[in-house]
């Protein structure tokens, strides 16, 4: 399962005023403990910004310049801006990269698509469309299929689409984490080539003991086909899990990847 560390991101006061501080040192300690622990993708998140464009545009190009120079992974660009992306892009060098993210949104479907293409880059596809995110399982797929089609008129393969199937707080609704699985399955069977992911803490906001709801999730998305998380590489317990996950659903050949990390010691319960 791939690993997208979502720890740099302006949504946490600390990482916001990092950012607003240009505090280079706490947020490249940041993206070198995640990578250290793990994660495959470092996530890049500078917020929306609360002044000009110029400077939401000029926080995220300072943002990608620092952490590229100080880890060896690919970024994921995270922003809900196609200016702040694109700004984002012009900074970043590496090949391999993530855009996060897309939805059936035409006018974002419209900014964002071609800039997937041009890079040839991976891309989070929201299972979501004009109206917010839908209730229904059918309505989230077929949120998808407009996604992929435009997509695919792009060029852009199968095999570049992460799909998100959303992740809503089961303290506001109990069902949605059955919602949530069955998207799952249903965005496998359709498209086996493309991948799932999820942002794993959204499902236990509100509750105590979030690890604990968030790690048996994880577990549950696994089996239902998840490809990558963007999760915490710091909670040592859910990167065991992950490697777990993998041993359990069929992903680790002759539980490789589980014995050498138990090996170094990275196997905690």
């Amino acid at each position: 399962m791939l690993v997208i560390g979502e720890n740099i991101n302006a949504s946490n006061k600390s990482v916001a005023e990092a950012i607003e501080n240009r505090d280079e040192q706490y947020l490249v300690d940041l993206a070198k403990a995640q990578e250290s622990a793990g994660a495959d993708f470092i996530d890049v998140n500078a917020g929306s910004g609360h002044g000009s464009p110029e400077k939401t545009t000029a926080a995220i190009r300072w943002l990608v310049g620092i952490i590229q120079a100080a880890v060896d992974k690919p970024l994921a660009i995270d922003s809900d801006s196609s200016k702040v992306i694109e700004a984002a892009l012009k900074e970043y060098s590496g090949e391999k990269l993530i855009i996060n993210s897309v939805t059936a949104e035409p006018a974002r479907l419209e900014s964002i698509g071609p800039l997937v293409a041009e890079r040839e880059a991976w891309v989070v596809a929201l299972a979501m469309g004009t109206e917010g995110i839908p209730a229904l399982v059918e309505e989230r797929v077929a949120a998808c299929e407009r996604i992929m089609s435009y997509l695919n008129d792009l060029g852009i393969k199968a095999e570049q689409v992460l799909f998100d199937p959303l992740v809503l707080p089961i303290a506001v609704d109990t069902s949605q984490g059955l919602v949530t699985l069955r998207t799952i399955e249903q965005i496998k069977s359709r498209y086996p080539d493309a991948r799932t992911v999820m942002g794993l803490s959204n499902v236990s906001y509100g509750l105590p003991k979030r690890k604990l709801v968030n790690r048996a999730f994880l577990l549950m998305a696994a089996h239902a086909g998840l490809d990558a998380v963007i999760v915490d590489p710091l909670d040592s317990k859910a990167m065991s899990l992950i490697k777990v996950a993998d041993l359990l659903t069929g992903k680790d050949p002759s539980c490789r990847a589980y014995l050498r990390a138990h090996r170094k010691g990275d196997i905690v319960d």
